[in-house]
Order: C-alpha cells, then sequence, then structure tokens
C-alpha cells in the first residue's frame, strides 16, 4: 500500500498527539487534590487557613526574649506594628497634642485604640491615664525625645501614672524632673519603650500592685535619686514586704504578685540605686540584655550592686555591667520562700575594682550561675556559689 506524503504528515501527526496525551493522563494521576493528611514536598506549608500574623503575646513571654507585637490591619491606627525584637512603631495619631492642657484632656478622654502623639515641646505636670486599652485595640502615647514630660520638681509626684491603664504603649519621648518618672499600678500587656527617664528624685520605671505581663524596652534611665539617694533605682519591680500594708500598696497585706515583666534592652546609668530591683513576691520575669553603670551607687549601704533579686525564678541573661564597688548581680532572702530559683547566665560584668563577688547570693537558696558567665575586677571572684 502506498502512502502519499499528506497521509504520512497526518499519521505523524496523531502519533504524537497520542504520546502528549498518555503523558499528561500519568502526570494527572500522581498530582491531584491531596487525601487529608497528605504531605507536599519538604519546605511547601500545607496550612487549612492563613497563618496569624504576630508575634508571642505579653501574657506570656516567651522562652527568646524578644516580645513584639504585629498588625492584623495595617490600615487600622489600633494595630501595633512591630520591628524585630519587639521594637513599636507607633501609628498615625488619632489626636496630636502640644501643650499640658491638651495632654490632660486627650488622657481623660482617651479609648482603645487611640493614638496620642506627642509634639515637641515640656509638658508640666503629673499626667495620669486611667482608661485601659484592649487586646485587639492597645492605647498609644507616643513622642520624640524632644517632647518632655516634666513633673515640675523632684519632691513630689509622679510624672507619668499608668493607673490600671493596661495594654498601653508608651514609646519614645522624655520623662523627667519629679519624683518618680512613670508609675504602673495594675497594669497588664503594656509597653514602656525607648523613653529617656532622668533627673528623677527617687526610682525612674517603676511597676508594682500587681503589674504584670509588661515588657520594659529599649529605656534609657540615668540620673536617679536626686531627692534621696536610697530611694534611686533604675528601674523596681514590685513592692517590698514592708510596703504590703502601705497606703499606696493594693494588696491588702499580701504579696505584690507583680509576675512575668521582660526587662530588656534598657540603658541604666547614674543610679544612686541599683539599676534594677526586684522585690519579694514577685515570679517569673525575665531581665535580658541590658547595660549598667554604677560608677554612682551607693545611696545607702545596702545600695551596692547593680541587680537584687529578692523574687522566685527570674531569668537574668546577656546583661553587662561596669563600676560597681561592691557585687555585681545580687540575690536576698526577705522572707521565707522568696529570693529562689534565678537563673543568672551568659553575663559580662567587670566591678573594676569591686569589693565583693560578681555573683553574691544570700543565701544560696536554689539560685544557679551559669559557667558561661563572664566576671572581671570583682576581688572575691566570680560568685559565693559555684558555676555550673
Amino acid at each position: 500500500m502506498t502512502i502519499d506524503l499528506k497521509e504520512r504528515t497526518l499519521w505523524i501527526g496523531i502519533g504524537i498527539g497520542v504520546v502528549i496525551t498518555t503523558l499528561i493522563a500519568l502526570a494527572l494521576r500522581g498530582g491531584g487534590s491531596e487525601e487529608p493528611g497528605a504531605q507536599k514536598p519538604a519546605g511547601v506549608q500545607i496550612t487549612d487557613s492563613p497563618a496569624p500574623v504576630g508575634a508571642p503575646e505579653l501574657d506570656e513571654p516567651s522562652p527568646d526574649p524578644a516580645v513584639s507585637d504585629a498588625p492584623t490591619a495595617a490600615t487600622s491606627p489600633s494595630q501595633i506594628e512591630a520591628a524585630p525584637g519587639g521594637d513599636v512603631k507607633c501609628p498615625d495619631p488619632t489626636v496630636t497634642v502640644s501643650s499640658a492642657e491638651e495632654l490632660e484632656e486627650a488622657l481623660g478622654g482617651v479609648k482603645p485604640g487611640d493614638v496620642i502623639s506627642l509634639e515637641d515641646g515640656t509638658y508640666e505636670g503629673e499626667f495620669i491615664a486611667r482608661t485601659p486599652g484592649t487586646k485587639e485595640a492597645p492605647i498609644f502615647l507616643c513622642g520624640g525625645t524632644g517632647a518632655v514630660i516634666d513633673g515640675g520638681g523632684v519632691k513630689k509626684g509622679y510624672a507619668l501614672h499608668l493607673d490600671g491603664a493596661s495594654f498601653w504603649r508608651v514609646v519614645g519621648f522624655t520623662v523627667q524632673n519629679s519624683q518618680k518618672g512613670v508609675m504602673g499600678d495594675g497594669i497588664q500587656n503594656s509597653i514602656i519603650q525607648g523613653l529617656s527617664v532622668h533627673d528623677i528624685g527617687d526610682e525612674a520605671i517603676h511597676l508594682r500592685n500587681y503589674s504584670s505581663d509588661n515588657l520594659v524596652i529599649g529605656n534609657t534611665v540615668s540620673r536617679t535619686g536626686q531627692r534621696r539617694e536610697k530611694f534611686g533605682e533604675g528601674i523596681y519591680i514590685g513592692n517590698a514586704e514592708s510596703n504590703w500594708k502601705a497606703e499606696f500598696s493594693r494588696t491588702n497585706g499580701k504579696p505584690d504578685n507583680s509576675d512575668r515583666n521582660v526587662i530588656k534592652n534598657n540603658v541604666i546609668s547614674e543610679t544612686t540605686a541599683e539599676s534594677i530591683d526586684i522585690k519579694e513576691g514577685t515570679t517569673g520575669g525575665k531581665i535580658i540584655g541590658n547595660r549598667f553603670d554604677g560608677s554612682k551607687l551607693g545611696g545607702d549601704k545596702h545600695n551596692d550592686s547593680w541587680l537584687d533579686i529578692k523574687g522566685n525564678k527570674w531569668i537574668i541573661e546577656g546583661n553587662t555591667g561596669v563600676n560597681s564597688f561592691g557585687d555585681g548581680f545580687q540575690t536576698h532572702q526577705i522572707l521565707d520562700g522568696w529570693g529562689t530559683g534565678n537563673i543568672f547566665r551568659n553575663n559580662t560584668l567587670d566591678l573594676k575594682g569591686g569589693s565583693g563577688w560578681g555573683f553574691h547570693f544570700a543565701p544560696i537558696n536554689g539560685n544557679t550561675v551559669s559557667c558561661d558567665n563572664k566576671v572581671s575586677g570583682a576581688a572575691k571572684g566570680l560568685t559565693n556559689s559555684k558555676c555550673s
């Protein structure tokens, strides 16, 4: 049988078509829709819905010391844009203030989701925030370092009082010239970030009266103790047992369980008392990546270290300190059951001639020092315990 050129071309085309059709069928058989529980190749994520946006919640700090918030809707001013490391960026303001009167009015009328922006200038007075935000709609108070809250004198008052003001983001401005700088009473899940707090009568930043799950990050604290050197701490968590029945206490004589607070990446210098003071009654916080200079320590015979831990189960990691005439870091047992279970690791301390230990536990009481801590300039050495 003779096949002309046209027929030959036709049969070749049909053959090629059959091959291609067969190959497609085989590919479809191996690559159809997945059965429940089927796995994709490595590197492909299987999800039933989009992954949530955000970072670990503050009410349970993650093992990673970085704590941050992230937006769920970038167009909403009540949401948080977070940079790596927990840095809060303030959304566009819902109200902008330029005077003390306007700030007081804004704080009095604020509601969840509001963003108060401070223009540069001096805001003299004592300012109180009482309205809480919410998890979904925190409240922001933001400004640059040129926006200065001035308490009017170091002998009395709180320059900024967060009184029950949970879910607040206090960011970026300057606080000065008051007895106490920033006071938090009964606040939860708030962030104090990037403030410059200086020239303060007593302590600079204080969280107390069941203030828990807060983040104090990236602040610069200096020149405390201008009223009484004995009380010139940089950052202070909880209340001393001697104050549990005081007029300003809200714990009715019970321990001030200001728990799980994170103190991270702050720079603290020229404090007459400890850079950080952690009181009995507090549990489960973290002190991470801070820098201390104790060259002004000594307002009281007990103010002889950068850090004094009287609470339980705190993690103290990655901090650096210079200049302490006594010890570097201390623990104390003020009450039975307190001052125990604290972990110190990977800190670098240079006491520059201090008379004591790098890590001094009184008593040792279940506190641990890892061998990756580095201590120099301490007359007695690394620790009165032993590293592990």
